[in-house]
This record gives structure tokens, sequence and C-alpha cells, in this order.
């Protein structure tokens, strides 16, 4: 569960992981400076291995690299963002 390839679909607006369960999603939505982080999904064979957590840390590290406020509509990302404001911080 090491070597996890999560890309970033832009045109479909989601980063994505596969795996061998599944395609693992992040939805998202940018408007002018702002990400929306809309929903996580894991497939259900794959949940409970910090799948959900690393799409989160993925969308987060692409939102500060590319100088974008972030809204949160998912309660998991909400909750992610809590216990990691250091990706909220701008890269020096």
């Amino acid at each position: 569960m090491t070597d996890l390839k999560i890309g970033n679909n832009a045109l479909a607006s989601r980063f994505e992981l596969p795996l061998s369960g599944g395609l693992a999603v992040l939805d998202y939505r940018i408007e002018g400076d702002t990400v929306f982080l809309l929903y996580v999904e894991v497939p259900a064979a794959e949940q409970g291995h910090g799948i959900a957590g690393k799409l989160s840390h993925a969308a987060l590290e692409f939102a500060r690299d590319n100088g974008l406020n972030v809204v949160p509509r998912c309660p998991f990302i909400a909750a992610y963002m809590r216990r990691h404001p250091e990706l909220l911080l701008p890269v020096h």
C-alpha cells in the first residue's frame, strides 16, 4: 500500500487511485481561486486502509501548490483538514 499512484484527472475534476477493489476518487470543483472538495469515495473492499486520507492529502497539496483556497463539502475531508492544518499553509 506504500506505492500508491494518485492521479489528478482534471477533465473529470477528481483525484483518482486505481485499486484492486475498484477506483477510489475524490471529486472537486474549482471556481476562481477556490477549490471545493466535494466528496471522497473508496470501494468497500479497500476501506479502512487510509485511502481516503491519502486522496485528501493529495487534494490539499494540489490546492496549496496552486494557491487555491479550500472549501470542504465532505465531512471526512473537513475532519482531515482539522487534523492536518500544516497542509493549508503556503509553500515557501
